[in-house]
């Protein structure tokens, strides 16, 4: 999702790395929730989230629409994110005493929090949003101790995968007024990244890899355009 910003004013100035210390331990967030309320529709899930969501909660992607995921228009393309519900706009994942019943795989922008990314250069860099946590009082962490993904280098290239794949789409989308395009791509997504069960058995990424190579030859004319 693009944001504009100024970095000076929403960052401490700096740039990290996965093996950098930043100030973005919450302890836990004992006591606090703010940040899985009023979300909009900002926590879009990759196929990533859809591989270990699926996996954690033994549910189909299908079913997990039909309850706490939406759809909605991403720049130009139609992904999942998680649903804010109730007089709270709460995340439908929370539970009665303010916590995450999928903790344990809960989506990659819940675990980046209160951590950013800005890419360029076809990659990206982490940053700290010093203003979005509601805890006054955080400690230094490691950066891939926080996000707290196994191979964190290898999941990292992963982001930037799928980041860099969704752009190219997205420039192309912005040339058909038509918005045939944007149709056309946003169906071949959600089936070939989400609705197609992965297969819990194995590693997502061989999986991702493998159907990432199938999208770019089923979608090479969209993409020379």
């Amino acid at each position: 999702m693009k944001r504009e910003m100024d970095m000076a004013e929403v960052s401490d100035g700096k740039l990290y790395g996965l093996d950098d210390m930043v100030k973005a331990d919450c302890a836990g967030c004992e006591g606090c929730h703010a940040c899985c309320t009023g979300m909009g529709t900002s926590v879009v899930l990759d196929p990533f989230d859809a591989y270990r969501m699926t996996a954690g909660t033994g549910k189909t992607f299908e079913a997990l629409l039909a309850g706490p995921l939406e759809l909605n228009v991403v720049d130009g393309i139609i992904l999942p994110n998680l649903k804010m519900a109730g007089e709270e706009e709460a995340c439908s994942f929370l539970d009665q005493n303010g916590r995450c019943r999928i903790h344990a795989y809960r989506p990659g922008i819940c675990r980046l929090f209160p951590l950013g990314r800005i890419y360029g250069d076809g990659g990206f860099k982490y940053f700290l949003q010093v203003y979005e946590c509601a805890k006054e009082t955080r400690a230094k962490v490691k950066v891939k101790k926080w996000i707290d993904m196994p191979e964190p280098k290898r999941y990292d290239e992963f982001v930037c995968t799928w980041h860099y794949f969704l752009k190219d789409l997205e420039r192309v989308i912005g040339k058909d007024t038509s918005g045939q395009a944007a149709k056309t791509v946003s169906l071949y997504l959600m089936k070939q990244f989400y609705l197609i069960p992965y297969n819990k058995e194995e590693e997502f990424y061989p999986q991702f890899e493998e159907r990432m190579a199938g999208a770019k030859r089923a979608l090479a004319g969209f993409l020379a355009m």
